[in-house]
């Protein structure tokens, strides 16, 4: 099993990233869509920490000898997961922000075209 000592610092640690997620949707810094990737990675993290025996059977289940090991490959597993989503959102955007361009561009040369129509009147 897991040392207590390790248990009370990992435990401590989840809440802090709770609160710390929790903040930073109260302030609305980070919307609650993007974020329910990071809540999940943390709830699957408490779970581990607070149920060690969870961590010990996925441990078993994929070869791991160390249940730390184990641990740290879901965070590393959920960041990338984390990393890719965000990844995605970017790509989408860039792609908005390149139309919203295009079309800003397009009626600019509009307005100047109705302008000098309507000097030349």
């Amino acid at each position: 099993m897991l040392e207590t000592k390790i248990r009370i610092i990992l435990l401590v640690a989840v809440i802090c990233y709770f609160v710390i997620i929790m903040i930073y949707l109260k302030n609305k810094t980070l919307n609650l869509k993007y974020s329910l990737l990071w809540l999940f990675a943390g709830l699957a993290m408490g779970l581990f920490v607070l149920f060690p025996h969870l961590l010990y059977w996925f441990s078993d289940l994929f070869g791991i000898y160390d249940p730390m090991n184990t641990l740290f490959a879901s965070g590393i597993g959920f960041l990338i997961a984390i990393v890719m989503s965000l990844t995605s959102i970017v790509s989408r955007q860039n792609r908005k922000i390149r139309t919203l361009i295009q079309e800003l561009a397009i009626l600019e040369k509009r307005v100047r075209e109705l302008e000098g129509s309507k000097s030349e009147k």
